[in-house]
């Protein structure tokens, strides 16, 4: 299934797209591949990953996709289907807007238009709450803010209908040839995508230093309105705050449709990850299946 054919016609107009990235002020170091060319570049050394036994592995995670830098898969297990993504979608939405270079510094106000009106989510962002453009997508990123979402699309010339549209030329420029994006946030559950989608989106998001850097913030505290006093808000990953883990990114997901969701690119035994884990059932099932995959790894290399 190819979900994104129906924008080919849209293609003309990736070029302006992609170009803004040069000008962009947190422009990708380098845009990252899955594709041949990184596989043949490790085509002279050795894979670790032949002492593996994934018989060993019991997930619970409906999907799950680990690969390493070179796009070599590490563990596959149901990556080819198109699921709904949630919160995972929020790193695309981070990249339009980087890509388009616009002011960072520029004082964005939410409003009741970014009020959640498919799923009546709270938020702590009250109406009138009044925060700069890097610090929403730092929420966005970090604490999943769906308010946040809301209003750096709505602030996108066009609004949040054009926004999506570049959402989904940004996915095709990236071969996301299986994933399909309706709004910025996730809330809605036509925003999907395969496993090897997400790590090929994952990898290129990794290569923006705001992303990085606000994925893996444990905490952050904005003054939305003058007078009175800070929010803190914290990140949903809770492995960050667990010593034992290396993470370089990260972002979580959940809408009943999706499932819990929790993609990250993190360093188990020396080596640098991108994990994909989809439709979990239960809070704490991705955190269970992220330790049952590092035990996994590091005790079959050791062995």
């Amino acid at each position: 299934m190819r979900i994104l054919k129906k924008h080919l016609l849209l293609f003309a107009l990736t070029a302006s797209v992609l170009a803004a990235a040069s000008s962009a002020g947190d422009a990708p170091l380098q845009l990252a591949s899955l594709g041949q060319e990184s596989r043949d570049n490790h085509s002279t050394a050795s894979s670790p990953w032949q002492a593996l036994n994934p018989r060993k592995l019991k997930l619970r995670s409906a999907t799950a996709l680990v690969v390493d830098r070179f796009g070599n898969e590490v563990y596959a297990k149901q990556v080819d289907t198109a699921m709904p993504i949630a919160s995972i979608t929020k790193l695309m939405t981070a990249m339009v807007i980087l890509d388009a270079g616009q002011p960072l510094q520029e004082r964005i106000t939410i409003t009741r238009e970014d009020r959640d009106r498919i799923r009546n989510t709270g938020s702590r962002l009250g109406y009138g709450a009044t925060l700069t453009r890097k610090q929403l997508l730092r929420l966005m990123l970090m604490a999943s803010e769906n308010r946040a979402a809301s209003a750096l699309a709505r602030n996108w010339p066009g609004g949040k209908r054009e926004f999506a549209k570049a959402m989904n030329l940004k996915a095709f420029a990236l071969g996301m040839h299986d994933s399909h994006f309706a709004d910025p946030s996730g809330l809605d559950a036509g925003n999907v995508a395969s496993a090897r989608d997400l790590a090929k989106l994952v990898r290129a998001a990794s290569e923006y230093p705001l992303i990085h850097e606000a994925t893996t913030t444990r905490s952050i505290s904005v003054r939305p309105w003058k007078g009175r006093g800070k929010l803190t808000f914290g990140n949903t990953n809770r492995l960050l705050r667990n010593e034992n883990w290396e993470i370089r990114l990260s972002k979580t997901g959940y809408i009943r449709e999706a499932g819990r969701c929790l993609t990250m690119q993190a360093e188990i035994a020396e080596q640098p990850l991108t994990i994909i884990l989809l439709n979990s059932y239960g809070k704490l099932t991705p955190i269970g299946d992220s330790n049952r995959l590092r035990k996994w790894i590091e005790g079959g290399l050791e062995g």
